[in-house]
């Protein structure tokens, strides 16, 4: 059974940081995208970053580009996202999900974690 459980989340002030962790169980960590999604209070889904299954190539929303990276180790079956200079608009619910393959942009997916709250404010 699959299993992507999301840690990190937390308070910071506006300008600070924090490192999201997603910990994948129950299929080959390896041969799969993972991505990034978060939704805002209020708001809809977004989609925020993504890596192919070995960890070269990555995507990023325009709004988080520069500020954001995300970075996995398949060898931990582990998925991050390292936020820098947050911004009170990045509050939101962040999760990782799978990808139906390989590739960064299939922007598709079959499994979702259930989230973790990141609040930006002073």
């Amino acid at each position: 059974e699959v299993h992507l459980v999301e840690s990190g989340g937390g308070l910071v002030q506006p300008g600070g940081s924090l490192r999201l962790s997603c910990a994948a169980t129950g299929f080959t960590f390896s041969s799969y995208a993972m991505s990034w999604l978060r939704q805002a209070p209020g708001k809809g889904l977004e989609w925020v970053s993504a890596i192919n299954s070995s960890g070269g190539n990555t995507s990023y929303a325009d709004s988080v580009k520069g500020r954001f990276t995300i970075s996995r180790d398949n060898a931990k079956n582990t998925l991050y996202l390292q936020m820098n200079s947050l911004k009170p608009e990045d509050t939101a619910v962040y999760s990782c999900a799978k990808s139906l393959d390989s590739s960064w942009s299939t922007k598709e997916y079959d499994y979702w974690g259930q989230g973790t709250q990141v609040t930006v404010s002073s």
